[in-house]
């Protein structure tokens, strides 16, 4: 089932639009299943759950990291990740910046925006993005390559619709910004239940893992 379900969405999405399996809970032989059926990117929200995955996997797709990360974390995580897509505080940039030093590795990151403002999420405020960007580009072994944003988990998919908006507008400020270190590539956008509305307002990638793993149990 896993393997129909990812070529189904291979399928669909456009060109140019790359897939990220969210893995949060998944079994390492689900997100095997879902590699040796096409995927390429997995994305994790737990430290601990990618190193489980990763003993199976390996390198056989590329991984990043979708949930919050904690600072203490970042040891671990700039290890085991090809891409991080929740920065949302300089805080957190620098101590990646500094574990990456560590090992010789310049970390891809995206900075989270909270785009529908709410208490409850993490990311920066909309407007605080760009400060942050700006800051963050004197880093030598951090890479901006884009936005990211959540939207609401549920409810109807066009609620997202104002929310993915205001972070491509945001996208679209920084990229002709042409800050120096700073290369807005990707724009990271929508899950199962609002992809097509976010690959409508310029997502690039698009995070989705009930719609390939099916409903958590």
């Amino acid at each position: 089932m896993i393997r129909d379900r990812v070529k189904k969405i291979l399928q669909e999405l456009p060109e140019g639009v790359d897939l990220v399996g969210a893995a949060k809970t998944r079994t390492p032989e689900e997100i095997l299943e879902a590699i040796e059926a096409g995927l390429k990117t997995v994305g994790e929200n737990y430290v601990q759950e990618a190193e489980r995955a990763q003993e199976l996997i390996g390198q056989r797709a590329k991984w990043h990291m979708i949930g919050h990360l904690q600072t203490n974390k970042a040891k671990k995580a700039v290890k085991i990740f090809d891409m991080i897509e929740t920065i949302s505080s300089m805080k957190l940039a620098r101590e990646i910046d500094k574990c990456c030093e560590k090992i010789g590795k310049v970390m891809p990151v995206l900075i989270e925006i909270n785009s529908g403002e709410e208490e409850q999420k993490s990311g920066v405020a909309p407007a605080d993005a760009v400060s942050l960007v700006r800051e963050m580009s004197g880093l030598k072994h951090v890479r901006v390559m884009g936005l990211m944003t959540m939207g609401p988990f549920a409810g109807d998919p066009e609620e997202s619709r104002p929310y993915f908006k205001k972070t491509k507008a945001i996208f679209d400020t920084l990229r002709g910004m042409n800050i120096p270190g700073v290369e807005m590539r990707y724009l990271s956008m929508g899950m199962s239940n609002s992809y097509r509305i976010a690959i409508e307002e310029g997502a690039n990638i698009v995070r989705i893992g009930t719609k390939l793993f099916g409903e958590r149990t």
